[in-house]
Protein backbone atom coordinates (compact mmCIF):
# COMPACT_ATOMS: atom_id res chain seq x y z
CA UNK A 1 0.00 0.00 0.00
CA UNK A 2 1.13 3.53 -0.55
CA UNK A 3 0.99 6.12 1.81
CA UNK A 4 1.39 9.87 1.76
CA UNK A 5 3.99 10.74 4.59
CA UNK A 6 5.95 13.15 6.26
CA UNK A 7 9.95 12.69 5.47
CA UNK A 8 12.05 14.42 8.32
CA UNK A 9 15.07 16.63 7.35
CA UNK A 10 17.50 19.32 8.38
CA UNK A 11 19.30 19.87 11.46
CA UNK A 12 18.68 18.82 14.95
CA UNK A 13 15.90 21.17 16.34
CA UNK A 14 15.12 22.68 13.02
CA UNK A 15 13.46 20.35 11.40
CA UNK A 16 11.28 20.81 8.08
CA UNK A 17 9.44 17.80 6.39
CA UNK A 18 9.28 16.40 2.90
CA UNK A 19 5.99 15.17 1.77
CA UNK A 20 6.03 12.31 0.17
CA UNK A 21 4.65 8.90 -1.79
CA UNK A 22 5.87 5.83 0.05
CA UNK A 23 5.42 2.35 0.63
CA UNK A 24 4.16 1.40 4.08
CA UNK A 25 6.29 -0.73 4.70
CA UNK A 26 9.05 0.84 4.03
CA UNK A 27 11.16 2.93 7.18
CA UNK A 28 10.06 6.74 7.98
CA UNK A 29 13.33 8.20 6.27
CA UNK A 30 13.70 5.87 3.28
CA UNK A 31 13.52 5.92 -0.23
CA UNK A 32 10.16 7.19 -1.24
CA UNK A 33 8.28 6.37 -4.57
CA UNK A 34 8.07 10.32 -5.74
CA UNK A 35 8.21 14.12 -3.50
CA UNK A 36 5.33 15.69 -3.55
CA UNK A 37 5.53 18.42 -1.37
CA UNK A 38 7.56 20.25 1.82
CA UNK A 39 6.73 21.20 5.50
CA UNK A 40 7.98 23.60 7.76
CA UNK A 41 5.93 23.58 11.22
CA UNK A 42 8.51 26.64 12.32
CA UNK A 43 7.19 28.96 9.52
CA UNK A 44 4.29 26.71 8.70
CA UNK A 45 4.96 27.36 5.58
CA UNK A 46 3.83 24.45 2.96
CA UNK A 47 4.73 23.67 -0.61
CA UNK A 48 2.34 21.34 -2.36
CA UNK A 49 2.50 19.28 -5.94
CA UNK A 50 -1.28 19.30 -6.75
CA UNK A 51 -1.54 17.64 -9.20
CA UNK A 52 1.05 14.80 -8.45
CA UNK A 53 -1.14 14.62 -5.10
CA UNK A 54 -4.41 14.49 -6.63
CA UNK A 55 -3.15 11.96 -8.68
CA UNK A 56 -1.79 9.74 -6.18
CA UNK A 57 -5.13 10.42 -3.93
CA UNK A 58 -7.25 9.01 -7.09
CA UNK A 59 -4.46 5.89 -7.59
CA UNK A 60 -5.61 5.06 -4.04
CA UNK A 61 -3.03 5.99 -1.83
CA UNK A 62 -4.07 6.65 2.00
CA UNK A 63 -2.21 9.83 3.81
CA UNK A 64 -1.55 9.67 7.34
CA UNK A 65 -3.14 11.72 9.78
CA UNK A 66 -0.53 15.16 10.10
CA UNK A 67 -1.04 14.69 6.35
CA UNK A 68 -4.56 15.00 6.01
CA UNK A 69 -4.56 18.16 8.05
CA UNK A 70 -2.34 19.80 5.90
CA UNK A 71 -3.93 18.52 3.07
CA UNK A 72 -7.62 19.91 4.53
CA UNK A 73 -6.00 23.09 5.12
CA UNK A 74 -5.25 23.44 1.64
CA UNK A 75 -8.41 21.73 0.21
CA UNK A 76 -6.77 19.26 -1.72
CA UNK A 77 -9.59 17.35 -1.07
CA UNK A 78 -12.14 18.71 -2.61
CA UNK A 79 -9.84 18.60 -6.26
CA UNK A 80 -9.96 14.75 -5.56
CA UNK A 81 -13.59 14.82 -5.33
CA UNK A 82 -14.16 16.95 -7.97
Amino acid sequence: MVKLRLKRFGKKREVSYRIVAISSRTRRDGRPLEELGFYNPRTDETRLNVPAIVKRLQDGAQPTDTVRNILEKAKIFEQVHA
